[in-house]
């Protein structure tokens, strides 16, 4: 299921402003990402759509047009999932990992989007990698 946009912005405080202020989202969750950027959860409170800005601190500067981070979908089974879309021509950019109890992944879509795709970790379940027995 298509759970939200993210989009990379140029100054974090700047951006909610306009997108809250601007256009009537409503802050939600946000945190550092282990790769040292930070992300914003806007969220729309009609539909419940949810706008993700992204702000990498240390990142090369990019051009109009790559503002577009990436489309985040919560699947069932992140291995199975990135597996059959790297047969459909994704190709991964980040491979499978868990990180504040999510198991996700970043590929790229054919025409270079990219795409993550995760899915929380139950507390009793292992992580895909070990079998139950």
């Amino acid at each position: 299921m298509l759970e939200y946009t993210g989009i990379r912005v140029r100054d974090l405080e700047r951006s909610r402003r306009f997108y809250c202020e601007g256009l009537g989202l409503r802050p939600g969750s946000e945190g550092r990402m282990s790769a040292g950027g930070v992300w914003a959860e806007l969220v729309d409170p009609e539909s419940g759509a949810v706008l993700e800005l992204n702000f990498y601190p240390d990142a090369p500067p990019y051009r109009e047009g790559d503002e577009l981070d990436h489309l985040g979908f919560r699947v069932r089974g992140v291995a199975e999932t990135v597996a059959r879309l790297v047969r459909l021509g994704g190709r991964v950019r980040i491979p499978p990992f868990e990180e504040d109890g999510t198991r996700l992944a970043f590929l790229s879509d054919p025409d270079g989007a990219w795409v993550e795709v995760y899915e929380p970790i139950a507390p009793d379940q292992p992580p895909t990698s070990q079998r139950v027995e």
